[in-house]
């Protein structure tokens, strides 16, 4: 390798002190601690130091000019083009003493890569120095640094949770999450302070939290706190603290996954919960209620059928008539509480109707005017076309009257009563949180009136039998509860809104039907009661029904034969040889019900009409009260007539 400064002898003492400069200035290339080359205008490498080679492995003979080293040290063709392109506009803008830097990725000749630190000055020869400084070790931690910071930066911005860093009171630093759950920009967060945006009820427990974290104290790891966001709405949040330094003061770093969902589904479930224990509660009183009225009305039969045969026996004017009917009053109003329980209990039998509940409602418009009174407007809005719904039509006229009589106590100085019907479909959500419902078309009902309102204390227990909030005399509490057993037992759901001040609404959802309206039957008062001559077998448990049933039907010039329990009545139909004409039984009875005697003999005898008589049955024939097609009953408790009327008109069916 040619030395870049050629030897003088002899010199004069002007160019001596020129050859000690240019001497000192090789000796400082020789000793650099960096590589160093000098390059021609031309492009030539005049001159390369030792450290250069040591560096890339290259001497002048294997990089003599930029073309080669450029074509060595780059071997990739676009990042060469890139790294020419680069330098060509350094050097066209560089001036004598100016200097231009670049940091680049170099091939040794050993075949490593190097991060090299490249600084160019032009020299007043128009020669160019270049500096090359190895930071390949520092570029890597540098990288490395990088790398680990951009991870850092993905796990945050990607991150489910929202993440803070607050320092007295405000937050110093924030993640995407925050920005998207919140709804604030980043500028509009950065520069409030935390507080605004905790919940009011929350924010002094939260504040302090901070605090004690920040001394150290010890706390627990984690709290749930309330935030509101720009909308307005209320997010749950369970917040982990940890006490940082940030920017050299004392902060905290919070991570914030938002339960808000949790939340939602835990205060849903309690609702299902509360709603279940309510319903369990509700079929308990409902069972308790079925059973007493059952019972009682086997007595109310009783006495109400013998008041009427002891009328009949009675002259007009004898003194004790009043008696008599005085207790046969009475006994109608102990029947109206009786069908009141068994409607709530769902245990009453029900003549079910396909019918359009339309039809139903402007039928009783009149009705219901006249119930409410004149200082109340009555608003109707009836939703066209509507689907048709299966029930009992007389049942549904009870709800409708029960809850404008409510309307109207709730309206003591007048008001609004709306009633609506609306196609509608509830769906699985609705499902979800109404213990009894099922997803489908229903028709909605709704009864909204703009009275007094109810706490929510009293709306928890409207429906329970004999609650009232009237007067003492006023009500006997069974009103909506009969309303929600009607509702239940036609296989539909009821619901409650109401607010102090602001009136009540009822809507009850009624299961649509694809099934052809049936025709309405009215039924024929006769003046006189009806007789006949035909043979009746009466089979009741309860003796005194079964006598009184026997003494009626023998008054009106009936056969009547008389059977306890299944087992008599098997063996009179065996031994009887006359025609039995009709079989008038009690649906629930001991060991056997009625609707399993009837299959039993009728493998013994042919040709008998059957007649049941039951307060409430929820067998096969009447399951939850609802009975078949062409099965003919009598409600207890029954009166005299009504049981003489019932028996010729099941026995003049289908002569």
């Amino acid at each position: 390798m040619r030395s870049y400064i050629d030897p003088i002898t002899d010199p004069r003492p002007a160019e001596r002190r020129l050859w000690e400069e240019r001497r000192r200035f090789q000796t400082l290339l020789e000793c650099a601690p960096f590589g160093m080359m000098v390059i021609d205008q031309d492009g030539t490498f005049n001159y390369i130091n030792p450290k250069f080679r040591e560096m890339f492995g290259y001497d002048l003979k294997d990089v003599p000019d930029g073309k080669t080293w450029f074509r060595r040290a780059y071997p990739d063709p676009n990042y060469r083009q890139d790294v020419i392109s680069k330098w060509k506009k350094d050097l066209e803008s560089l001036g004598i003493g100016e200097t231009r830097e670049r940091t680049l990725r170099v091939k040794c000749k050993d075949g490593k890569e190097k991060i090299i630190h490249f600084i160019i000055v032009q020299l007043e020869t128009g020669e160019n120095l270049v500096t090359c400084e190895d930071v390949n070790e520092h570029k890597l931690a540098e990288l490395k640094l990088e790398e680990r910071e951009e991870k850092y930066r993905l796990v945050v911005e990607n991150s489910n949770e929202v993440i803070l860093v607050v320092q007295n009171g405000w937050m110093k630093f924030l993640n995407q999450r925050t920005v998207e759950t919140l709804g604030y920009s980043y500028e509009e967060l950065i520069s409030r302070p935390i507080g605004d945006l905790i919940y009011p009820e929350d924010r002094h427990e939260v504040l302090g939290y901070h605090q004690k974290k920040l001394k150290g104290e010890r706390v627990p790891p984690s709290h749930v706190l309330r935030m509101v966001d720009r909308e307005g709405r209320i997010r749950w949040f369970e917040m982990n603290t940890v006490a940082i330094t940030w920017e050299g003061r004392p902060a905290t770093l919070n991570f914030l996954s938002d339960i808000t969902e949790k939340k939602q589904a835990e205060k849903q479930m309690g609702e299902l919960q509360s709603q279940f224990l309510q319903y369990q509660k509700m079929e308990a009183i409902g069972r308790l209620a079925g059973g007493v009225a059952h019972d009682f009305n086997n007595i109310l039969t009783v006495i109400k059928g013998y008041c009427q045969l002891s009328l009949l026996d009675l002259g007009k004017d004898d003194p004790v008539r009043g008696n008599v009917e005085a207790i046969l009053k009475s006994t109608e109003r102990a029947s109206d509480l009786t069908r009141q329980l068994l409607a709530f209990s769902r245990r009453q039998i029900m003549d079910m109707k396909v019918f359009d509940l339309n039809i139903l409602l402007q039928d009783l418009n009149k009705m219901l005017r006249r119930v409410i009174g004149e200082d109340i407007e009555l608003v109707t809005v009836l939703g066209d076309p509507l689907g048709n719904v299966r029930a009992d039509p007389g049942q549904i006229e009870q709800v409708m009257l029960n809850l404008a009589v409510n309307a109207r106590d709730a309206m003591p100085s007048g008001g609004k009563l709306y009633i609506e019907t609306a196609n509608i479909e509830l769906g699985e959500t609705h499902a979800r949180s109404h213990v009894d419902i099922v997803p489908g078309h229903y028709v909605m009902l709704s009864v909204s009136d703009t009275g007094v309102g109810m706490p929510p204390e009293v709306k928890e227990r409207i429906f329970e039998p004999f609650f009232t909030t009237k007067e003492k005399g006023k009500g006997t509490g069974l009103g909506l509860s009969t309303v929600y057993g009607i509702v239940k037992q036609s296989g539909g759901d009821i619901l409650v809104h109401s607010e102090l001040g602001k009136g009540t609404t009822f809507k009850i959802y009624l299961p649509q039907v694809e099934e052809p309206l049936d025709q309405m039957r009215e039924t024929a008062v006769e003046e006189e009661l009806p007789s006949g001559n035909e043979t009746i077998l009466v089979v009741e448990d309860e003796e005194e029904v079964r006598k009184l049933s026997v003494k009626v039907l023998g008054r009106q010039g009936y056969d009547a034969l008389e059977a306890s329990n299944g087992g008599e009545a098997l063996l009179i139909c065996e031994q009887w040889r006359e025609p039995i004409h009709l079989i008038l039984i009690d649906v629930v009875m001991p060991q056997m019900s009625g609707p399993q005697l009837i299959d039993r003999l009728q493998k013994v005898r042919q040709g008998f009409k059957v007649l049941y008589m039951s307060g409430y049955s929820d067998d096969a024939i009447a399951h939850h009260g609802i009975l078949k097609g062409g099965v003919s009953y009598i409600q207890k408790p029954f009166s005299a007539d009504q049981l003489a009327r019932k028996v010729r008109e099941v026995l003049d069916q289908f002569k």
